[in-house]
């Protein structure tokens, strides 16, 4: 019994390491030899089927042109956000809950466990400034001073309507 499993282990583990250049082709069993496989790929089309960059350009804007009434309103969130932050005396659930009404629902999440006594800025010291890419509408960085120092605040928003929300704070470099 060992005789035959070892003879067909063999057969198989050479056949199975066989180059396979050719292949046996149609009835008669003829060698057709193999070419490279070719590939042809349709160009990526968004709906409707148009090109996603047409001229493999960009657009002007990203759905939102800036306005001065956008860039007023990203600067005064960004101000009441930050003061609303710096407040480490004040109790947890009363901080969590005016800090909370200037988030985005992920930074709403990622600040849920930061107990404002550890925070070290309790006031702003200054005017906001924006840096904004005026090809992207929907966020804007805007720079607070404080009495530690900039913070740089990344807002965001999903329509030219909606409302501002802070995504991040990035405190001074140290």
């Amino acid at each position: 019994m060992k005789r035959p499993l070892t003879t067909l282990a063999t057969v198989l583990l050479c056949t199975a390491c066989a180059p396979t250049a050719t292949t046996g082709g149609g009835p008669e069993r003829q060698l057709v030899p193999m070419s490279p496989a070719v590939v042809s790929v349709a160009p990526s089309l968004s709906a409707g089927g148009r090109s996603q960059a047409p001229g493999g350009t960009v657009p002007p804007t990203s759905g939102i042109a800036w306005d001065d009434e956008s860039k007023t309103e990203a600067v005064a969130v960004a101000t009441r956000a930050m003061a609303d932050y710096a407040r480490p005396g004040t109790d947890a659930a009363l901080w969590a809950n005016d800090f909370a009404r200037w988030l985005t629902p992920q930074a709403t999440a990622d600040y849920s466990t930061v107990d404002p006594a550890n925070i070290s800025v309790t006031r702003v010291t200054g005017p906001a400034s924006l840096a904004v890419d005026e090809f992207n509408g929907y966020g804007v960085t805007v720079t607070v001073p404080t009495d530690i120092g900039p913070y740089a605040l990344q807002l965001l928003r999903i329509s030219k309507d909606s409302t501002w929300k802070v995504n991040r704070l990035t405190p001074p470099a140290s």
